[in-house]
């Protein structure tokens, strides 16, 4: 069973760095396993067409991309013990649980925003983001 950590605002804001930084490691490694997905699939298409004395000539490709998933499967892994909620890789969209008024919400945050400036309840989810009253 896991401890929800509740995040006040300020703390939450104070990790954006943090939080950034691991989400760029993240996209950084997803584009190369794309890249190199989409080499690999193209490199079988062509062979697929052709015989091929080789017994693997994709093993080394295919075992790179694995490398690439365990190394993001550990980042994100790594991430959660902080009690950030990752929502979303490629928009850099994550929730920081908190208390508001006695309620129990989620601050949003997206990459590229400067701070925290959004909640909503677990239910609402990112349509449903409200401004914070400052």
């Amino acid at each position: 069973m896991s401890v929800t950590k509740w995040f006040s605002l300020e703390e939450a804001n104070a990790m954006l760095p943090f939080v950034d930084q691991e989400l760029k490691k993240m996209q950084a490694l997803k584009q190369q396993f794309e890249e190199k997905y989409v080499e690999l699939r193209e490199m079988k298409n062509e062979l697929a067409e052709k015989p091929h004395k080789e017994k693997d000539p994709f093993f080394v490709m295919e075992a790179e991309l694995e490398f690439i998933q365990i190394e993001v499967r550990g980042l994100i892994q790594n991430f959660q013990t902080t009690g950030v909620e990752l929502k979303d890789i490629e928009t850099g969209l994550v929730d920081f649980p908190s208390m508001l008024e006695g309620h129990e919400v989620l601050l949003c945050w997206k990459q590229g925003e400067d701070r925290i400036r959004y909640y909503h309840s677990k239910e609402d989810g990112f349509a449903g983001r409200k401004p914070i009253s400052e």
